[in-house]
């Protein structure tokens, strides 16, 4: 007799399991990372809109930055946009687009249509660069402080929530303590 419920146990069990895990994953979005306190991987990508120029961690130090990895491809990096936007918009933290995977000509044509509000886009095309630091799907944002250590790292669309009560009193923090 009970061998013929196993069955249903297993299925309302396997049910509850992925119920708390869903659960469990739509409440993470700050995820530790083991880059947390250390430099920025190192890298030399070409610049999205000027191939011929490259840019690497050591051009962004000097002040806070965050380092915001999307794609043409991306839907939820059409969600986070205006949130970009206005951030980089309010002159508050600088803002660095990381091109993930994506055709250039694509992530041209993304920009164009829906604005481009980095202070620079650099081009991943093999998606190496993203996997030294630990990206498995754009949007993904780090901040960083101004010596190129990663203080923070988001995962999804940066939310005006997220922006005001976590990243920017960190910037704040950085600007008061001169670091």
């Amino acid at each position: 007799m009970m061998s013929r419920f196993l069955p249903l146990i297993l299925f309302l069990l396997l049910g509850a399991l992925l119920a708390v895990g869903l659960t469990i994953s739509d409440t993470k979005t700050h995820i530790p990372s083991p880059l947390i306190g250390r430099p920025v991987p190192d890298f030399d990508l070409p610049v999205l809109d000027d191939p011929a120029r490259r840019l690497g961690p050591q051009d962004f130090s000097g002040a806070p930055y965050l380092i915001n990895f999307w794609a043409s491809w991306c839907v939820t990096c059409v969600v986070e946009h205006p949130v970009i936007t206005d951030l980089a918009r309010s002159g508050r933290l600088r803002v660095v687009g990381l091109n993930f995977r994506d055709e250039p000509d694509d992530a041209l044509g993304w920009l164009a249509r829906h604005g481009d509000p980095y202070a620079v886009s650099v081009s991943d095309y093999d998606g190496r660069v993203s996997i030294n630091f630990g990206v498995y799907a754009a949007p993904e944002s780090f901040l960083v402080d101004p010596q190129g250590e990663i203080v923070y790292k988001h995962i999804g669309a940066l939310t005006p929530e997220v922006l005001e009560e976590t990243i920017l009193p960190m910037v704040s923090a950085m600007q008061a303590s001169g670091s």
